[in-house]
């Protein structure tokens, strides 16, 4: 390990002892899980020992919210985050939603009872740079909080009503514990920057900084150092191995193809310096559209069967004109109010992490887009 990051993890520990946790994800160790609080969370399960890291942090020190007080963009509570802050976009409900990774770095997972009419839980890993939402209602609501263990550097929840089933976050399934087996249904998601994610949806609500926790969630609270550098190869879990097709912590979109297979599409692939592309690309058999914006850093995916291009540095359908947004809306033209249907199963993480658990992936390489 370079010096730089024995030092930065050095000072992790030293945080942790001094009180504070840092997040769910914080640090790994060597020892194997059941050794500090978790014994009860690893019976009866199928994920192998040497790949499942016991934190040390305990159950439940990394303290998940349940329906955290959500703001307007403009009001004050909502005042921690900067332009560039990347935030989790979730529409469907009255209300568009941004959940943003300031919070989720101190807490990982959301729980929200009632967002259109259902229970979820919207997940983040900062040691994996993975964005999930979750219906939870196909796990009988059960409300997930962060267990303390890893699974390759990635958040492992568990339902805190029997205190045994765990669920790693990018598996999507119950992986040990009564409910093994049990898969989750994903909520489609945009990851994105605030203020493009802002102009957007100007009646956006947005989490609250007043979460009852005595966190800074402000901009330059990054609790982890040099970690998300883009070729910084430190984990905190050093037994993950990286797979050197791509920089360790770039940050992909992935269309995940049964249990193992899938499609990385880089963002500095897909970032060739134009305000917007658009991508086609083949996944399983299945055709898939892929929406670039540069302003907001992000990338979502559709199953459409219409074909766009991007004009003037705006993506517009070439059947009528319109034009659409990121997250699949036709903000402008004859189809105004219409969206698309996105993939589900895609969601957002570094390269490393999705190359571990969804090891037979193919990389996108181009060229084939409009731009």
């Amino acid at each position: 390990m370079p010096a730089f990051s024995t030092r930065f993890f050095m000072g992790l520990l030293v945080v942790l002892a001094g009180g504070l946790v840092l997040g769910g994800c914080d640090r790994g160790s060597s020892q194997p899980p059941g050794t500090s609080g978790n014994s009860t969370l690893v019976e009866n399960c199928l994920l192998s020992t040497e790949r499942l890291i016991d934190s040390e942090v305990g159950r439940d020190g990394i303290p998940a919210l349940t329906d955290p007080p959500l703001v307007g963009p403009e009001a004050e509570a909502a005042g921690y985050l900067a332009d560039t802050s990347r935030v989790i976009g979730l529409l469907g409900g009255e209300t568009p939603l941004a959940v943003p990774h300031n919070i989720l770095w101190r807490h990982e997972i959301v729980n929200l009872n009632d967002w259109n009419n259902r229970p979820i839980a919207v997940t983040y890993c900062p040691l994996t740079g993975s964005s999930l939402a979750f219906d939870r209602s196909g796990a009988d609501g059960a409300e997930f909080g962060v267990s303390g263990l890893l699974l390759d550097n990635n958040l492992v929840m568990y339902d805190r009503r029997d205190e045994q089933s765990l669920w790693p976050q990018m598996n999507r399934v119950a992986m040990c514990g009564p409910a093994t087996g049990d898969g989750l249904t994903m909520i489609p998601v945009v990851e994105m920057q605030w203020g493009r994610w802002k102009a957007l949806h100007p009646d956006t609500n947005v989490l609250s900084r007043n979460t009852g926790h005595r966190f800074s969630y402000g901009p330059r609270s990054y609790p982890y150092g040099p970690y998300e550098r883009l070729h910084n190869t430190s984990l905190l879990f050093e037994g993950t191995p990286i797979d050197n097709r791509r920089p360790p912590k770039e940050r992909v979109l992935g269309l995940p193809e049964g249990r193992s297979g899938g499609l990385a599409l880089p963002f500095r692939l897909l970032d060739d310096g134009s305000p917007a592309r658009v991508v086609r690309v083949t996944v399983g058999g299945s055709v898939k559209t892929i929406f670039w914006s540069r302003a907001a850093q992000g990338a979502m995916a559709f199953t459409t069967d219409a074909s766009f291009s991007v004009q003037n540095g705006r993506i517009v359908d070439d059947e009528t004109g319109s034009v659409w947004s990121l997250d699949g809306r036709a903000i402008e033209g004859p189809r105004k109010g219409e969206r698309l249907a996105p993939v589900k199963s895609a969601y957002v993480a570094f390269w490393f992490a999705w190359a571990v658990f969804q090891p037979q992936t193919q990389v996108w390489t181009g060229p084939s887009s409009s731009s």
